[in-house]
């Protein structure tokens, strides 16, 4: 491990949830050679931002999480952190706290939130041997090194065209990562902000203590103030049950008062129509006991006609009683004589059925007259009923006035 006895800030952070694209470790070779120290080579992109307590760590290849690290150094900081540019740093690990096995290794760099940002290709703690250092291939053995090379330049194409998709996105991330190192910076502040708050917490759990002496008295306060309550708990249901049956009786009666309204409106509708018709009928009445009159005065004047027409007809008898015996030159008058009384006994006939007729409707317009009183008087006794019966709920409601027709 590292000479300081400072544990690096790791966390259980699962190896999914890491960005391996932000540090990029240039120079690493396929193996290291046991007892001599090693230099780490790498490269903080412009869109890293590095921090106090960034650690660089050997990790045996297939670990998990950050806290699988085998040792660690503590990554120094650049001397310019406002630089736009990709950073070449470097940092060295002593011989003495390398690993001793002959497994696969890697370095990894992790930030001060435990996050990995960056990682190696994989590497070994082993002697040199032959097989690294000679090497003899025959001509198919070159084909297939070559055959090998075009798939890994292929390869390496579309990883440089992986690289520039992770670059946008990688300028996706810088934006979110200075939100989160603001956010960072305010999470400090609000650290040193809760320290004072605890502070103020010791000073006020002191008071809590001499508060605890006086809050035995409120609770005996509380206790009294609770049984009061529920009296006037008690006393408040009571009254609202009360309320409740008053205004469920007020309601009733506002309703029954709505109703006898319609009915005396519809009553009184219906005397003013009846009061309408009968003035209408009072006025036909004046009409015909006008026309009656002028038919028994027609009819006087038939009777008077009549008379002198018997008076004449006795006249005319008795002319013709004296006429008789010279008939052969007094039949044309006597002959006209009885012609003009058959005449006036057709008028009188004539106008003794129309003074009948006459006389006839003026007997069923009395009958009508007498109907349409009995009808409203039987109406205004209704009335005079539903007015006591209204009296009953006194000051509730309207009342409407007794209409009472004139009847001439």
């Amino acid at each position: 491990m590292e000479e300081t006895g400072e544990e690096p800030p790791t966390s259980a952070v699962l190896l999914d949830h890491c960005h391996f694209s932000q540090i990029i470790f240039n120079n690493v070779e396929k193996f290291y050679i046991p007892g001599g120290d090693i230099t780490c080579h790498y490269t903080l992109t412009q869109h890293f931002i590095p921090r106090r307590k960034d650690w660089i760590g050997i990790f045996r290849v297939g670990w998990k999480t950050t806290r699988e690290y085998y040792t660690f150094m503590w990554a120094t900081l650049p001397a310019d952190l406002n630089s736009k540019s990709s950073l070449q740093q470097q940092v060295q690990f002593k011989a003495y706290y390398l690993p001793k096995d002959d497994e696969y290794y890697q370095f990894c760099y992790v930030d001060q939130d435990g996050v990995v940002r960056g990682a190696s290709v994989p590497f070994q703690f082993r002697p040199e041997s032959e097989e690294d250092i000679l090497v003899v291939t025959t001509q198919g053995e070159v084909e297939e090194i070559e055959q090998l090379n075009k798939e890994l330049r292929q390869q390496n194409q579309e990883l440089k065209d992986n690289c520039v998709s992770l670059q946008k996105q990688n300028s996706d991330m810088h934006a979110e990562l200075q939100k989160t190192q603001e956010l960072q910076e305010r999470l400090e502040s609000l650290t040193e902000i809760n320290k004072t708050l605890e502070q103020k917490v010791n000073v006020l759990n002191e008071e809590n203590k001499s508060l605890k002496v006086q809050k035995g008295c409120w609770e005996t306060e509380l206790l009294q103030f609770k049984v009061q309550n529920q009296n006037v708990a008690s006393e408040n249901e009571k009254i609202c049950v009360r309320l409740k049956t008053t205004l469920d009786h007020l309601d009733q009666l506002q309703e029954q008062i709505s109703i006898q309204e319609k009915e005396m409106e519809k009553l009184s509708q219906g005397d003013r129509d009846k009061t309408e018709q009968l003035e209408h009928l009072k006025k036909e009445n004046e009409q015909l006991l006008l026309s009656l009159t002028k038919q028994r005065e027609h009819q006087q004047k038939l009777e008077q006609t009549v008379e002198e027409m018997k008076q004449k007809e006795t006249a005319s008898t008795r002319k013709h009683q004296e006429l008789t015996r010279p008939r052969d030159k007094k039949a044309p008058v006597e002959k006209q004589l009885v012609q003009e009384v058959e005449r006036l006994k057709a008028k009188v006939e004539a106008g003794r059925a129309c003074f009948i007729e006459k006389y006839k409707e003026c007997q069923r317009l009395h009958k009508q007259i007498r109907q349409l009183k009995a009808a409203v008087l039987e109406a205004n006794g209704d009335r005079q009923k539903d007015k006591k019966s209204q009296q009953e709920p006194v000051g509730l409601g309207s009342k409407e006035p007794a209409v009472t027709p004139a009847i001439g």
